[in-house]
């Protein structure tokens, strides 16, 4: 291997690594206030909508129905309280079915 692509992985380990530890070393003994708990636990949620929802209108492009069908039933069934894989496989359902009746 050369050794600049083996000097590019360790720096790239480094550079992933430093921002995952500085949080542990900085808050070290440290409460956060029950506010920006819950901002920090809602992050994960909106990072994955940001990045999820330009796609589900774009996931056929010649019918934009079709990933809001899909993304209806998942609000649906995760509404009522379904666990994550009844969630995708029930939005996949609705879509095999509705590509089977509308397609």
């Amino acid at each position: 291997m050369d050794s600049t692509i083996l000097l590019m992985i360790i720096g790239m380990a480094i550079v992933t690594y430093i921002p995952r530890m500085v949080p542990f070393i900085v808050f070290r003994g440290k409460e956060l206030s029950p506010f920006l708990q819950g901002v920090l636990k809602n992050v994960p949620f909106a990072v994955l909508g940001a990045l999820i929802f330009p796609k589900i209108l774009l996931i056929r492009e010649d019918n934009i129905l079709f990933g809001v069908v899909g993304t209806v039933a998942a609000f649906l069934l995760a509404f009522i309280g379904a666990n994550v894989i009844i969630v995708v496989l029930g939005s996949i359902g609705v879509l095999s079915l509705y590509s089977v009746l509308f397609m």
